[in-house]
């Protein structure tokens, strides 16, 4: 069946967006945006450079003075609005995901109840955020503390979700009182706009939600620039190390959400037929392009081959094709770049040993123009390959046997990651005990059920650091300060 056309009249205005103002003459160009199911041009993305972002910094500036002092009830009510409009206008913004990067629109419906829900969520720490009472110490005094937010925060979100991502890491940046100058990539820069809009919809003074879609120079500006107080990074670690070298100039905290080889660990006493469908979700939920994705399943040897069989069955069936088609679970790979990397992977796990189940191609046909790769699953992957090691970003899984529950926790641990990773037992203590073993950010247990906005997510070793969600996240944006007055 043909795939469908990109549903162009969901396009939000062209330009960049700064203060209340759309920006279509700017310093750093034009990108050739693609739709990821058919190759074909969407549209021309105005892209910020160096001027640009000095202009948003400083429209961020000006809205801090007044945001920073307006009524915590006024900024809850500010969000949850936001959070009202981004349920409105769901549908839309499904149509516009689906364009940004080729997510089906089965699953880009739900990206907009998430982040409003992380927006409802952070609404209501607004006024919740204050100081303590620190106990007077050698001398007659009174002591406390402010939570202060930092000012300005230059946020640089991925491709892959770029509406969740707003709601994570904006969420707690505007409750805490800071102002944001919204980096989206060239890649997907379209839910971004339109939420840029819908954040002056709500009430959001012009200012206080900036976005400018921008390449490698817009994003060094950003980095770069002396007054932006903070940044927050999500991406991949190669790009992490440099802007942190870029934020070491003018010595600004960094928060980092970099990428994972997250493994999920099937014990032989799990529900081998849940596991085995969960064990996929890797690789069909957005391609496999996500950070938190299962894409290493270690499985118990005396159900290994049980296991790896009905993978890759499951696999064969995969409801792969056009993203519009709401009866799709899996779309294309984000562009030809990434298609032919992810094909080279590919190539090498074949010529290395490891064991192709189901896949290992790319889809021809009415998909050829598009990014399609089939749903591709390995087994007997060495735990120390470049399949087991490096983070694909594509629809690869790597399947490794392993014999008893420290052999599991050692191959799990094995990797210069520490995402996430799951765990499928029905032995509690097990369940507790692997999960105070594996160097991981995030343990789900039998399941998933996504990023709750009052939990903390973040990554160990080159995983990043830093948390969102619940207190933890508020207090990736504000700061304190201590005030002693003598009695």
């Amino acid at each position: 069946m043909p795939v469908k056309d990109a549903p162009l009249e969901h396009l939000p205005a062209p330009g960049l967006l700064i203060g209340d103002q759309r920006v279509t003459d700017s310093s750093g160009g034009e990108f050739e945006h693609l739709y990821a199911a058919t190759g074909k041009l969407t549209s021309r993305v105005t892209l910020g450079g160096k001027r640009e972002i000095d202009a948003a910094v400083a429209a961020a500036r000006t809205a801090f003075t007044t945001w920073r002092k307006t009524p915590v009830n006024v900024r809850r009510t500010t969000m949850l609005r936001l959070a009202e409009l981004l349920v409105e206008h769901a549908e839309e913004l499904g149509s516009i995901g689906t364009l940004d990067n080729g997510t089906p629109s089965a699953l880009t419906g739900g990206s907009s109840h998430l982040a409003a829900d992380l927006f409802t969520y952070n609404a209501g720490w607004c006024d919740k955020i204050g100081g303590e009472v620190v106990p007077a110490y050698s001398a007659a005094s009174f002591d406390y503390t402010l939570d202060e937010p930092y000012g300005v925060v230059g946020v640089i979100i991925p491709w892959n979700g770029p509406l969740i991502a707003c709601g994570m890491v904006l969420g707690p940046a505007l409750a805490a009182g800071n102002c944001v100058v919204l980096k989206p990539p060239e890649l997907a820069p379209y839910a971004a706009l339109r939420f840029g809009e819908l954040c002056l919809e709500a009430g959001f003074p012009p200012g206080v939600v900036n976005v400018v879609p921008a390449g490698p120079e817009g994003g060094e500006a950003l980095v770069r620039h002396k007054d932006v107080d903070k940044v927050h990074f999500t991406g991949s670690g190669a790009t992490a190390q440099k802007v942190l070298s870029t934020a070491l100039l003018t010595v600004k905290p960094v928060g980092l959400e970099l990428g994972g080889k997250s493994a999920n660990i099937i014990f032989e006493d799990a529900d081998l037929a849940a596991a085995s469908q969960f064990a996929l979700n890797a690789i069909f939920l957005l391609s496999g392009q996500g950070c938190i994705n299962g894409t290493r399943v270690l499985v118990q040897r005396s159900v290994y081959d049980q296991v790896v069989e009905t993978i890759g069955q499951i696999a064969a069936q995969a409801p792969i094709g056009d993203p519009l088609d709401p009866a799709v679970f899996v779309g294309p790979v984000i562009n030809s770049t990434a298609c032919d990397r992810i094909m080279g992977v590919i190539d090498e796990a074949k010529s290395s040993g490891a064991r192709l189940v189901a896949g290992g191609n790319r889809m021809g046909g009415d998909y050829a123009d598009g990014y399609f790769i089939e749903p591709t699953v390995f087994a007997e992957v060495d735990p120390a390959s470049s399949l087991a090691q490096n983070e694909v970003f594509g629809p690869v899984l790597a399947v490794t046997p392993f014999d008893d529950e420290e052999e599991a926790v050692r191959i799990a641990n094995n990797t210069d990651f520490g995402l996430a990773a799951y765990v499928q037992t029905n032995d509690l203590r097990r369940a507790h005990r692997v999960s105070s073993d594996v160097v991981s950010g995030n343990v789900w247990v039998n399941g998933f059920m996504g990023i709750p906005g009052n939990a903390p997510f973040g990554g160990n070793k080159e995983s990043g650091y830093g948390r969102l969600g619940g207190v933890w996240g508020i207090r990736e944006f504000t700061r304190p300060k201590n005030v002693w007055i003598a009695l």
